[in-house]
C-alpha cells in the first residue's frame, strides 16, 4: 500500500510552465509503474498523460509529447511532471498513480488542479 500526495498545480497563462510533484510513501520499493493522469472538466474518464516504468522507460500521450516530461527521483521518493508550453486544453485535475506492475491495481493521489487561461 502506498500513499500519494500531489502538489504544484495552479493557474498559468497559455505558453507558460508548471511543475507537478507527487510524494510517495509506504511500500515504495514495490512500485515499478508511476504515472500522471488528468480529468478534464465535463469528462468522466481520466486520460493517461505520462508514465514511467522502472528503471526509466517513459510513455506520453500524443497531445503532450515534446511539451511534458515525467521523471522519478528514487532518493526523494517523488515523481514529477514538468509541463511546458501549456495550452488551454491542458486544463484538468491531474492525478498521480502508482502500480506494482502494468497489470496491478492503481493507487491514486487526491489530485491537483491545473488551469490554463489568459
Amino acid at each position: 500500500q502506498v500513499r500519494l500526495v500531489e502538489s504544484g498545480g495552479g493557474l498559468v497563462q497559455p505558453g507558460g510552465s508548471l511543475r507537478l510533484s507527487c510524494a510517495v510513501s509506504g511500500s515504495i520499493a514495490s512500485v515499478n509503474v508511476m504515472a500522471w493522469h488528468r480529468q478534464a472538466p465535463g469528462k468522466h474518464q481520466r486520460e493517461l498523460v505520462a508514465q514511467i516504468i522502472s528503471p526509466g522507460t517513459t510513455n506520453y500521450a500524443e497531445s503532450v509529447k515534446g511539451r511534458f516530461i515525467i521523471s522519478r527521483d528514487n532518493a526523494k521518493n517523488t515523481v514529477s511532471l514538468q509541463m511546458n508550453n501549456l495550452e488551454v486544453e491542458d486544463t484538468a485535475v491531474y492525478y498521480c498513480s502508482a502500480r506494482r506492475t502494468l497489470y496491478s491495481a492503481f493507487s491514486w493521489g487526491q489530485g491537483t488542479q491545473v488551469t490554463v487561461s489568459s
